[in-house]
Order: C-alpha cells, then sequence, then structure tokens
C-alpha cells in the first residue's frame, strides 16, 4: 500500500513518539555485526524472510529490518526472533522524485544512526534507495537480492518508448546502486545476463545466482490434494503483467467444455498502475468465471484445497514465491515459459510451461488435468520432489550467509 508522506522527520520514527529501536548484536559467533535488511512491503518480511533473519540472528548478529507499513503482527513476528522493526517512508508503485529523495534521506539518517556494517535490500525500490544511501552512509558491505528486474526490463515493456525510457532510466539507477556491492544475487539466468549486458555492475563484483527466497518444506508440508472436481487456483498481486486476464478468459473457455470446473484467485489489490480494478474483479465473480476468495496472511489452506496451481505470468519474474509454495505443498503447476517461471517446471513432470498471453493453450493445458483426474496428483508429488532438491530454503540460506561473509 503506497503511504503519504506527511515529512521525513516522522517516518524516520519507529513508533509515534520514540525514536527507532535497533538491533543490539549478541555474543554468538566470533564476528557479530550490525545488518540492516530494506523491504518494500513489511509482510515480506516474515512472509519471505522469516528463516533468513532468524539465521542471522542465531549466528550472533544484530539485525535491524525496515519496511513501509507499521504492521503490528510484523512487528510482533520479529520481535519473536529477535529483530528490531524500523517504519520507513517508501511508496511500492511508481515515481515521484519528491518521495524518492525522502526514501533515501530517511535511509541515510537512519544508515548513520545505527552504523550497520551490512545492508541486505531486495526488490527494486529498496535497491536503489538502499544502495544510493548505503553508498553515501560508507556502509562496507552491501549486498543486493535481485528478486526479479520486473517489468521494465521485460520484452512488452521494451517494444514501446516509454518502456524503453523507463529501463534506461532503471538501468542508470542500478548504476549508482550497485556500485562497489560485495555481492549481487540473482534468481535466474536471465536477471544474471541483464545485469552484465546493462553492465549495472563493474565486471570484479561477485554475482550469485540462487533459486529464489526458499521455502520451508515443514511450514508448507505436503498435502495430497483434494478428490472430486478439478480446482484450480492463481495466487497472485492483482496485476495484469501477472496474467490474471488470461486466466479468465482461459477459464471462460474450459468452462464451455466442462462447466463444473472451478477457478479460484487468491490476492490483494495493488496501488500499481497495472493492477487490477475491484470492479473488475466483481465483474468477473458475478460472470460465474472465477472465485475470488479475497486475500490472507496463510495460503496454506487455498493450496491443500486445489488440484493445480496456475500462474500465467508474463511479469518479468524473478522465482515466484507462490509458485514455491505450491510445489512444497505438492501441486501440479501450470506456468509461462519464461524466465523466474521456468525454472520450476520440469516439463509434463510435475506441470505444464504454456506460451506467455495466449489463454488458448493455458485452456488446453487445463483441460489435460480435467480429463486425466490422476495427473495432477502425480505431478504433484513430483513437485514436492522438486521443492525438495532444489528450493529448501536452509540450502538456500546458507548460500546467501556464506556469500554475504556472515558465517
Amino acid at each position: 500500500m503506497d503511504r503519504t508522506m506527511h515529512g521525513v522527520e516522522s517516518e524516520l520514527r519507529s513508533r509515534p513518539g520514540e525514536g527507532p529501536d535497533y538491533a543490539e548484536a549478541g555474543k554468538v559467533g566470533t564476528a557479530p555485526r550490525k545488518i540492516a535488511v530494506i523491504s518494500s512491503y513489511s509482510p515480506s518480511l516474515t512472509n519471505f524472510r522469516y528463516e533468513l533473519l532468524k539465521r542471522m540472528v542465531e549466528a550472533g548478529h544484530a539485525v535491524t529490518a525496515f519496511g513501509p507499513e507499521d504492521d503490528a503482527a510484523v512487528r510482533s513476528d520479529l520481535a519473536k526472533i529477535g529483530v528490531a522493526f524500523v517504519v520507513i517512508p517508501m511508496a511500492r508503485a511508481g515515481l515521484n522524485p519528491l518521495e524518492d529523495i525522502a526514501t533515501v534521506s530517511a535511509l541515510l539518517k537512519h544508515f548513520r544512526k545505527l552504523q550497520p556494517d551490512v545492508v541486505v535490500p531486495y526488490t527494486m525500490k529498496p535497491i536503489i534507495y538502499a544502495g544510493i544511501a548505503g553508498r553515501l552512509a560508507n556502509i562496507p558491505s552491501r549486498c543486493f537480492l535481485i528478486t526479479g528486474l520486473g517489468h521494465v526490463f521485460s520484452d512488452s515493456c521494451g517494444a514501446t518508448l516509454k518502456g524503453k525510457f523507463m529501463r534506461a532510466v532503471s538501468v542508470l539507477l542500478y548504476r549508482i546502486a550497485l556500485s562497489g556491492a560485495k555481492v549481487i544475487f540473482t534468481y535466474n539466468e536471465a536477471d544474471d545476463k541483464d545485469v552484465k549486458h546493462y553492465r549495472m555492475t563493474t565486471d570484479d563484483t561477485k554475482i550469485c545466482r540462487v533459486p529464489g527466497s526458499g521455502i520451508d518444506l515443514v511450514h508448507f508440508g505436503y498435502q495430497p490434494p483434494p478428490s472430486g472436481r478439478c480446482v484450480f487456483l492463481l495466487i497472485a498481486r492483482l496485476l495484469t503483467d501477472k496474467g490474471i486476464h488470461d486466466y479468465v478468459d482461459a477459464a471462460r473457455l474450459v468452462k464451455r467444455t466442462v462447466a463444473d470446473a472451478e477457478f479460484r484467485l487468491l490476492g490483494q489489490f495493488d496501488p500499481n498502475p497495472a493492477a487490477i480494478s475491484r470492479k473488475q474483479i466483481e465483474d468477473w465473480s458475478s460472470e460465474g468465471v472465477i472465485k475470488y476468495l479475497g486475500e490472507t496472511r496463510d495460503v496454506r489452506p487455498y493450496l491443500a484445497d486445489c488440484n493445480v496451481f496456475v500462474l500465467p505470468s508474463y511479469y518479468r519474474e524473478g522465482i515466484p514465491r507462490s509458485i514455491l509454495e505450491a510445489l512444497s505443498t505438492g501441486r501440479a503447476v501450470i506456468t509461462t515459459d519464461l524466465p523466474g517461471c521456468r525454472e520450476t517446471v520440469i516439463q509434463n513432470v510435475n506441470g505444464l510451461l504454456v506460451p506467455p498471453r495466449n489463454a488458448k493453450a493455458l485452456a488446453d493445458a487445463m483441460l489435460s488435468f480435467v480429463r486425466d483426474p490422476t495427473a495432477a496428483a502425480q505431478m504433484g508429488l513430483e513437485s514436492r520432489r522438486v521443492a525438495q532438491q532444489k528450493f529448501d530454503v536452509h540450502d538456500v540460506n546458507k548460500t546467501l550467509l556464506l556469500r554475504m561473509g556472515l558465517v
């Protein structure tokens, strides 16, 4: 959710009337560090980074997490593992120079007070803001998690004049932010190549590819798929680029053949200009083509209640977290043959890859599961194996901490 700026000084406080509470290093380990982790969406700290933050604290480091939403649940969950939480001003979507300067200024003031040894931002805006602020504050170790370069680096965006301009601006900002990085983590080969192709960093900077954020195989344990009619589920932010229109169009095509096939949609509304409107969701629901489930902090019950997970995204993904959750739960996956998505599926083994923006191909893939009730369960078992072999969060975090020099 976008935040309205009410002055940089007021946003610097982690709680009304108080100064920010930073974490203090523990006594475990031989070289405790102060670490600042910066997010553009506070709940992602507990949804996607909880195990990483926990490992940092267990290694004896003092961890302070930054995010734009003052979320009580996030603050409480982080406190349980000894991570301090500080609110910063940051708009998740759009470009506003005044807001951008305010965010960099806020981070710079925090960095100068906290004096972290290591800064770890993830996603585009935190990387740029914290990268610039970290350079100005002379932070000795800056480690960047490129979780996906984003829409401006997609083929469709690069085909327009506006898109080319936005890409050029993004490349310039990345170059400024990433200069002098200790290590840059990418999630897929395409992002790895683009970082080098656009010379976003110097040749001597270490670039390490990891398989996404990883998934907690215990928290997202295997669940046998339900019996009966085939239920499809898409979990995503409600953005056009996530392929939601294609999902709806494909659902219409399937329902012409199999009227009782069920298509569910779970996800939050987004301030992004490419967001799906509430009215559009209501119209689709009234039509009966999809069932909108709202948004949730815990997707596990919804994954357990579906047979096939679908993400027809043409957004420039890193490794979609929603697919990792589906793999670990043991669900067959239909997704697009594009960077980030294709890394999660072995064709005809644990799912199906389809061309992007192709509702007919998507519908055909869906119908193949409807016509063969055993396929989803069999491929779901393979998905669980893929999650275990490739995406275990503990393996991913071990690599991250090792390359950051924190273990």
